[in-house]
């Protein structure tokens, strides 16, 4: 679902802990969203297929499996593989967020939490979905992007991408020939804060420059000990 002027944007909240659900829940109507809710994992792959814009999740041990179940190539077709998905957590292990973001998480907050940042982090998934499902191709030297249909070709032919390889890519493509430092895609694609040393960002750009293949292999530029850029 994609929100207009006319239909206020659509938030799933699915929390296991009831309390936290319907204070989420009645925050988010109280600020004009549309809300959908659920307490397991059940309900909450039920309630993705009615299309919120936006999962705020947090299933304890079963978030991740929800978060699979939505990136997977299984997940139900009614299903759009790229809800913007924020999870919510008691732990603050370095780890479990770098888990959550490579499985598929766009964003990770951690309890407790204040429902202002919340909100916050909410309007700017739904910013940033918004942009990326903009109307038309995004083309960068053969590279063409489908924000619609999440259909990546080169020369074409179609590109098998995984969800933050994907994710990376439109980005970049956001401002050919810009160069993005590693801060700022660590942030804007994985969520994470600034400081934080991890070499997830370099091992995604390496599987994504090898399933460019070829020439195109050129496109995907290491400006080295900065970040990364698209060239034509």
């Amino acid at each position: 679902m994609t929100p207009t002027a006319a239909t206020p944007p659509t938030v799933l909240v699915a929390d296991e802990d009831e309390i936290t659900r319907r204070f989420v829940c009645d925050n988010l109507l109280a600020d004009g969203f549309e809300v959908l809710d659920a307490a397991d994992t059940e309900g909450a792959i039920a309630r993705l297929q009615c299309g919120p814009d936006v999962a705020v999740c947090d299933l304890n041990g079963a978030t991740l499996r929800l978060v699979d179940e939505v990136r997977g190539a299984r997940a139900p077709a009614a299903i759009d593989p790229a809800t913007p998905l924020l999870l919510l957590s008691r732990s603050d292990e370095e780890l479990d967020r770098i888990r959550a973001y490579d499985r598929g998480a766009d964003d990770y907050l951690h309890k407790p939490f204040s429902y202002p940042e919340l909100v916050a982090r909410v309007r700017a998934l739904l910013r940033r979905s918004q942009l990326h499902r903009g109307e038309g191709p995004m083309r960068v030297g053969s590279l063409v992007i489908d924000r619609v249909s999440r259909r990546v070709t080169v020369a074409g032919r179609e590109l098998d991408l995984a969800q933050k390889e994907y994710r990376l890519l439109v980005h970049l493509a956001s401002n050919p020939t810009r160069v993005f430092t590693k801060e700022e895609l660590l942030r804007d694609v994985w969520g994470f804060r600034s400081g934080v040393r991890t070499r997830t960002l370099d091992s995604h750009a390496c599987r994504l420059r090898r399933k460019l293949e070829g020439d195109a292999q050129r496109l995907l530029v290491n400006v080295w000990g900065v970040g990364y850029r698209l060239v034509d």
